[in-house]
């Protein structure tokens, strides 16, 4: 099962990239929302081989994710891999200049199940792949509006 968007960004495609390499943020993001996040890898700067262990809770059940950086080509792509019990999945993100200050990343989020558990669940949400599809597609879109914020908020200071 495939999601993907893409949204415009008022911003150029070196700051948009390294707002998408704020991994720290995310790491805190999850955190909020009751997720327990740790970096696994030992490497100095992002790049491929950056790899995170979580767990979080899902439907009541505590759930381990691992998450892989495979490809890193800055400032044009950037995909993860992750394995979840019975599930992998692959999110990527593609940017592409615009012009010097506006950007397009295209967001794409591949699920795929590995076992019938999965299989079945993967398929719950193919019959309401509409609902999730308009929130996936809103979630990439407010991400997007506040990298513009905090990029306006940068050139001011």
């Amino acid at each position: 099962m495939k999601f993907s968007t893409k949204e415009d960004i008022e911003a150029p495609i070196e700051a948009v990239f390294a707002m998408l390499c704020d991994f720290e943020s995310f790491e805190r993001a999850a955190m909020r929302r009751g997720a327990e996040v740790q970096r696994t890898d030992n490497l100095h700067s992002p790049g491929v081989g950056m790899t995170w262990q979580a767990v979080f809770p899902l439907r009541g059940k505590k759930r381990e994710l691992t998450i892989e950086m495979v490809t890193f080509q800055r400032p044009d792509e950037m995909v993860l891999d992750s394995l979840s019990q019975g599930v992998a999945a692959q999110m990527s993100f593609e940017l592409m200049a615009l012009s010097r200050n506006r950007t397009r990343v295209l967001v794409a989020l591949e699920v795929k199940p590995l076992n019938l558990s999965a299989r079945l669940w993967v398929q719950s949400m193919k019959l309401a792949k509409a609902t999730l599809t308009k929130k996936y597609k809103q979630r990439v879109a407010e991400y997007a509006r506040g990298m513009e914020d905090r990029h306006a908020r940068s050139v001011r200071a």
